[in-house]
């Protein structure tokens, strides 16, 4: 079990700025809520001792991190019994965010930065996420096959589907789209996109997430 940070007493839900998650997932249970509340106290504690968020991003953990991550639901909703890996989690972006959103969705959890699964575990824990699993490892470590990976900028586009596509299956199909790659992207993809150009899916987060933060976000989906 991970310990909880050094300067931690009983641990105070802070709930400033969760508000925003509640606006675009109304129809969250009031247990998924308390989770997302608990989430900006976590994080804060944690980040002061393990920096995975940067220092003058960490007020905007739920538009630029939290919510951010939820935009891969605007591709597709997992239905109960996927499984999903989320590469290069760092400290649980976007797995965490998706584990709550989705309890009944197995996460996987990897990074190749020990400090950082570190937190995501501690953080997924505190949560009682009992949907999430970490590792700290490479990807060519992880000998499991799933439904769904997800990242967040982590790479390149086209390095990203190569190391995908070794981890996805193919034996079994239960979501609206075919099992492959989902992930957050910002900036101009059209070259990225490229290779990808008769098959991957690119999704604007912007309207739909009407802060401006959201104007240069994608979410892109690729079949593998």
């Amino acid at each position: 079990m991970t310990t909880s940070p050094e300067t931690s007493g009983e641990l105070q839900p802070q709930s400033a700025g969760a508000e925003i998650i509640d606006k675009y997932f109304p129809h969250l249970s009031e247990r998924q809520r308390e989770q997302f509340r608990q989430m900006g106290a976590l994080y804060a504690e944690w980040n002061a001792q393990i920096n995975v968020i940067s220092r003058k991003d960490i007020d905007n953990l739920y538009p630029h991190h939290v919510l951010h991550s939820l935009g891969i639901a605007r591709i597709l909703n997992f239905r109960a019994g996927t499984t999903v890996l989320d590469l290069g989690t760092g400290g649980g972006f976007p797995g965490i965010p998706l584990a709550v959103l989705y309890p009944e969705v197995s996460f996987l959890l990897v990074d190749s930065i020990g400090k950082k699964v570190k937190v995501a575990t501690a953080v997924a824990e505190a949560l009682g996420l009992d949907n999430v699993r970490t590792i700290h490892c490479r990807a060519e470590s992880i000998g499991e096959k799933y439904d769904f990976v997800v990242s967040r900028a982590v790479m390149k586009l086209s390095e990203l589907a190569k190391i995908s596509s070794k981890l996805i299956r193919h034996d079994s199909q239960q979501n609206a789209l075919p099992n492959g790659l989902i992930c957050l992207k910002g900036g101009e993809l059209q070259h990225e996109v490229l290779p990808f150009r008769h098959k991957a899916m690119v999704e604007d987060l912007w309207p739909a997430f009407e802060e401006d933060y959201f104007k240069t976000k994608k979410v892109v989906y690729i079949p593998l």
